[in-house]
């Protein structure tokens, strides 16, 4: 399952959104913001298909 997760950049503050795969039970990783392009560390935990937690940080 496919989740479309919006959330505020934490570098520019646009709204921006990330596909978050729900069959993985965690991820984590790095993605650039589409607006500003600088990068930021993502993590979430998912349980039988439903998000249980999502975090974002800097990189700096």
């Amino acid at each position: 399952m496919i989740l479309e997760k919006a959330f505020e950049c934490c570098y520019c503050g646009e709204p921006i959104s990330f596909l978050l795969d729900l069959s993985v039970e965690y991820q984590a990783g790095i993605e650039d913001c589409e607006v500003c392009c600088q990068p930021i560390d993502f993590k979430y935990n998912a349980e039988e298909g439903v998000l249980t937690h999502f975090e974002i940080n800097r990189q700096d």
